[in-house]
């Protein structure tokens, strides 16, 4: 079985701190393999709250009683004092994250986000931007850098506001759909700066290319490229604001080695060119 846990402080006791509205006291990854199963049995629950979700494979969750098979994409809220017990067993190669967390704003931040505390199972979708955030925590926990409780405190909250996301969203999609979308825009992250072709990006995840661009667009709002394009704009606009490379540069930066055709492109999409974005902002940040 692996495990990667941390703890606030490097404390494992249960911590009920009311002094701040939102405190995270510990954050865990398990991913069962060898194990024949993993228990959780605490009947009379923790004094915390304790978030999970479910990554992949699938948890056994007993509540009021009844036994819920809990599948990826879902999460599992527990309220202080609620009886805890769950089992994970090795035949579903479960791979969950959990946060336990306190403050003396709970409550409204949960409801604020329109997390249904009358709801223990929410399905939210599989997406790596959960697993990401839960590895910053858990990170954050155990490195112990300066005003690391205000960092994973605020990386709660993006988890939250994604929650938020799936919740308010009123179209429904298949979790196969969700999860490709997902992973695809994660990966058009990490390298919007090269030449993409969606085709074959469709094809190395055997995917119809006119499925796949159909679901992206009915999922984000845009297309592919579209996406791929706000990126590169995005970044180039970051440079021309931060640093003093030049507009070829920064063409080539951000994936375009036709400096012309970016800066057709960055003006058909921001409404200026980019040398004329830069002086804007220059005088911006000189008046501030």
């Amino acid at each position: 079985m692996f495990m990667n846990v941390a703890y606030l402080n490097n404390s494992t006791s249960t911590v009920v701190d009311n002094t701040k509205p939102l405190i995270v006291t510990s954050c865990g990854n398990y991913r069962v393999k060898n194990r024949s199963e993993v228990v959780t049995h605490r009947t009379k629950g923790r004094k915390d709250y304790q978030l999970l979700y479910i990554a992949s494979g699938k948890g056994h969750f007993f509540i009021h009683g009844e036994e819920k098979t809990v599948s990826a994409g879902n999460i599992i809220i527990y309220l202080p004092d609620q009886p805890q017990e769950y089992v994970y067993y090795r035949a579903d190669q479960t791979d969950v994250y959990w946060v336990h967390f306190t403050g003396n704003e709970v409550e409204e931040i949960l409801k604020y986000y329109n997390i249904n505390l009358q709801n223990n199972i929410l399905y939210i979708g599989t997406s790596p931007d959960y697993q990401w955030l839960f590895g910053q925590m858990i990170q954050e926990l155990q490195l112990c850098r300066p005003r690391y409780d205000e960092l994973i405190s605020l990386q709660l909250r993006n988890i939250f506001v994604l929650i938020s996301r799936a919740i308010m969203s009123a179209k429904k999609f298949s979790s196969t759909s969700e999860k490709e979308v997902a992973f695809a825009m994660h990966y058009f992250r990490k390298n919007y700066n090269t030449e993409i072709s969606i085709e074959e990006y469709s094809e190395s995840r055997g995917l119809s290319n006119c499925w796949f661009i159909q679901c992206f667009k009915e999922i984000t709002g845009s297309s592919p490229l579209q996406y791929i394009l706000k990126l590169r704009i995005s970044n180039a606009q970051n440079l021309l604001e931060n640093t003093d490379y030049t507009i070829t540069e920064i063409a080539n930066m951000v994936g375009y080695t036709n400096s012309l055709y970016f800066s057709r492109l960055f003006h058909k999409y921001i409404g200026m060119s980019p040398k004329e974005y830069r002086k804007v902002k220059l005088k911006e940040n000189l008046r501030e």
